[in-house]
């Protein structure tokens, strides 16, 4: 059920960014809107009577604020990559990535690898590849090959490291604090960048972002919230459940877009969900 739900958060993400281009809504101050939002959604959930000395004294408070950096930074690097690369080269720059939690839970968790398990990890790294190529033309990587570079390796990094503090220093109990404390951090330093453009009259507020950024922070917080409940269900290997999330992912997102945005999938998208259904049989049921 927390692998379902956190797909679920995960296309709600993708929907709703979808819906901000359509509208035209400032992307960032959208995403500075809804770090704070998830953040506040959190406080507000949280039941844990830890304070603040408390929060900060913590094993993963540390963490929380690595992630939390890890995220804005992403971000802003995403619309980097797409200026220079591309959105072809964004989406698969950013979903081939989970090749490193994958190779991390394996390698440095131990967690199995037998024949039908590695082989659906591979079907399923060549589905995100077909299913990400949303044009017609070739994906050209060698272009400022910095950016897409670091884009893949800052994903694969943010997702191995909140496994790795869910299964060190995460309790149950402490899952809403922790997530809250990484919003909240990123919504910080998203203030700061967006008030040094203000003063810089870089930018122009958007008011649609506020309404963008409240329903999107709602998502995020989810999102958080069940990747990190879903790693902590017993005997779920972190190889297995990011292999299953991140290609239901895209398959699905992809099908919503041709459904609902009327997107137009080319015979390459088309191998890659059919390889995406495969690939998840294979390695739910290794």
């Amino acid at each position: 059920m927390y692998v379902v739900l956190s797909i679920v958060a995960s296309l709600l993400i993708v929907i709703i960014f979808k819906l901000l281009q359509k509208f035209g809504v400032n992307t960032f101050q959208t995403i500075v809107v809804n770090y704070m939002v998830a953040f506040g959604f959190g406080i507000i959930a949280n039941q844990n009577s830890m304070g603040v000395a408390d929060v900060v004294a913590s094993e993963w408070f540390w963490g929380s604020v690595i992630v939390g950096a890890m995220f804005i930074g992403l971000f802003t690097l995403m619309a980097w990559t797409t200026q220079k690369n591309g959105l072809s080269v964004v989406s698969v720059a950013s979903k081939m990535s989970v090749v490193i939690p994958i190779i991390a839970g394996i390698f440095l968790y131990q967690e199995s690898a037998g024949y039908q398990k590695l082989i659906g990890i591979v079907l399923a790294l060549l589905s995100v590849y077909l299913v990400s190529v949303k044009s017609k033309t070739s994906v050209n990587f060698k272009k400022n090959l910095a950016w897409p570079l670091l884009l893949f390796f800052g994903s694969g990094i943010s997702d191995t490291y909140i496994n790795h503090l869910q299964s060190t220093s995460i309790s149950e109990e402490n899952v809403i604090l922790f997530s809250s404390c990484v919003f909240g951090f990123a919504g910080v330093i998203g203030i700061i960048i967006l008030s040094i453009s203000k003063l810089r009259n870089d930018i122009q507020l958007d008011p649609k972002s506020l309404i963008g950024g409240l329903v999107l922070g709602l998502a995020n917080y989810a999102s958080l919230y069940f990747i990190i409940k879903s790693l902590q269900v017993p005997q779920m290997e972190s190889s297995t459940f990011f292999t299953i999330n991140n290609v239901a992912i895209v398959m699905l997102s992809t099908l919503i877009g041709l459904w609902a945005f009327k997107e137009h999938l080319t015979k390459k998208n088309w191998m890659g969900i059919g390889l995406a259904l495969i690939a998840i049989y294979l390695v739910t049921f290794a």
